[in-house]
């Protein structure tokens, strides 16, 4: 399993991932799941995967291998005009590799499934992202859901749902994903550390900065030890339940 959360603010883009692949509840290892391409001054694509790794990591491998190599047959991502012809192919592609794996005897399709959240600008659109389903079809993020997620999601939602501003600044909004991360990682061994954050300001079209949080990072682990003590602070303050 993993945990991935795309988000949209007012002043840009940020994600973050976790890195656990586990094949069992004893053989756990790092992965990376963002990846990301750009032209400077011109687009920065960013995607996020979850789900099959051996269906994932062939959609990445697709991806930069035809982004290098520009055909009609296999159109490149870093050619598109718009992010949502980028969400189009991104999409094509991941249906293309689960209906390949399972041609190859693999009767449940299910086994190869994986789900991608893509974020980004291309020069004359605006930042955005997408969540791109298995069967290749995709929704774009609006107002009224202004993230997306994908892997264990239920865990980390709350905190999203409460506390998100589209005003937030980046600082504010890595503080709000590293609780939600936090809280699905104490939830579901399935979700581990380290995590890479990746912030993009909307109209520079470069990533300067691809930071990752080890499990022994100061500022994680003082977010992660006061959000515990705030939580059970505020049920103290909670009134107590009076029965009949």
């Amino acid at each position: 399993m993993t945990y991935c959360v795309g988000l949209r603010l007012n002043t840009g883009l940020v994600f973050m991932s976790d890195t656990r692949t586990n094949a069992g509840v004893d053989n756990f290892s790092v992965t990376r799941k963002m990846f990301t391409w750009d032209v400077p001054g011109e687009r920065v694509i960013t995607v996020m995967t979850a789900g099959n790794l051996a269906t994932t990591q062939a959609l990445i491998s697709l991806l930069d291998e035809r982004s290098k190599i520009v055909s009609e047959r296999n159109p490149t991502i870093l050619e598109q005009p718009t992010m949502f012809q980028v969400a189009r192919i991104i999409g094509e592609t991941l249906r293309e590799v689960i209906a390949d794996s399972g041609s190859e005897g693999q009767k449940a399709a299910s086994k190869f499934k994986a789900s991608v959240i893509l974020g980004g600008q291309i020069k004359g659109g605006k930042p955005t992202v997408f969540l791109i389903y298995p069967e290749g079809n995709f929704i774009e993020v609006t107002d009224d859901n202004p993230f997306f997620q994908i892997g264990e999601t239920k865990y980390g939602k709350p905190i999203l749902v409460r506390a998100y501003d589209p005003d937030m600044s980046f600082e504010d909004a890595v503080k709000l994903l590293l609780v939600s991360f936090d809280s699905t990682i104490k939830a579901n061994l399935s979700v581990g550390l380290p995590l890479d954050l990746q912030t993009y300001t909307a109209d520079s079209f470069e990533v300067s900065d691809k930071p990752r949080i080890e499990a022994d990072d100061p500022y994680y682990q003082t977010v992660s030890n006061s959000w515990g003590e705030a939580l059970r602070n505020a049920l103290t303050q909670l009134p107590s339940y009076q029965g009949d």
